[in-house]
């Protein structure tokens, strides 16, 4: 298992999760495709808030914004 997933869910209700639990973010970003792509410090806390979520965990391919700059 990777420590990133992709939730149905927004932002906020995942920091508020992680929060509650305890559990401490890597990264967090709102994907164009909606929901939010969450990175986890450790693979056992993603599959903690997989758990959690359940159904709500997003599979297959997501749009995400860049994060980056390319060169100008």
């Amino acid at each position: 298992m990777s420590r990133a997933i992709n939730l149905n869910a927004t932002q906020d209700h995942v920091i508020a999760t992680c929060a509650k639990r305890k559990i401490g973010i890597s990264a967090i970003e709102t994907l164009q495709s909606g929901g939010t792509r969450l990175v986890m410090n450790n693979v056992e806390d993603a599959a903690a808030i997989a758990k959690v979520y359940g159904s709500k965990v997003l599979a297959g391919k997501v749009v995400r914004t860049a994060t980056r700059l390319g060169r100008l």
